[in-house]
């Protein structure tokens, strides 16, 4: 199926908000669940997972190249740290160690941001090279 560019704006333009908004969900349950993150990871996670993409949206309009790549690096940069951070290394922020009480939310939040950042990013690099 091909997308209009009207249309793919639109569907990243919904990929970006969604993932904003499904962060924020995660951010509370990073704090409910008592995970704390380093200074560096909290940098990461304001600058790339949360202000890049929105910056990203905001500068496809005038520079749609330039604004659908911040888009796409800043969410496959999401996609690796999520992975990496709550799957793959076994630390407080692995999905199996947090708090029983917030495991369920914890959990789906991280499951659901990967699948909207390998989404999210995969339509960033589509839009970037319509014409």
């Amino acid at each position: 199926m091909r997308l209009k560019k009207t249309s793919l704006l639109r569907w990243l333009a919904v990929a970006v908000l969604m993932h904003l908004a499904v962060s924020i969900i995660h951010g509370a349950a990073h704090a409910g669940a008592h995970v704390p993150l380093s200074q560096a990871a909290s940098l990461f996670v304001f600058t790339v997972i949360l202000i890049g993409p929105v910056v990203g949206l905001v500068l496809s309009w005038p520079a749609r190249r330039i604004g659908s790549w911040i888009i796409a690096i800043t969410m496959a940069g999401s996609f690796v740290f999520g992975l990496v951070n709550h799957f793959l290394i076994a630390g407080e922020d692995h999905v199996s160690h947090v708090d029983p009480q917030w495991r369920t939310l914890f959990a789906a939040t991280a499951v659901i941001l990967a699948g909207i950042e390998l989404l999210g990013s995969g339509l960033a690099m589509a839009y970037s090279r319509k014409r």
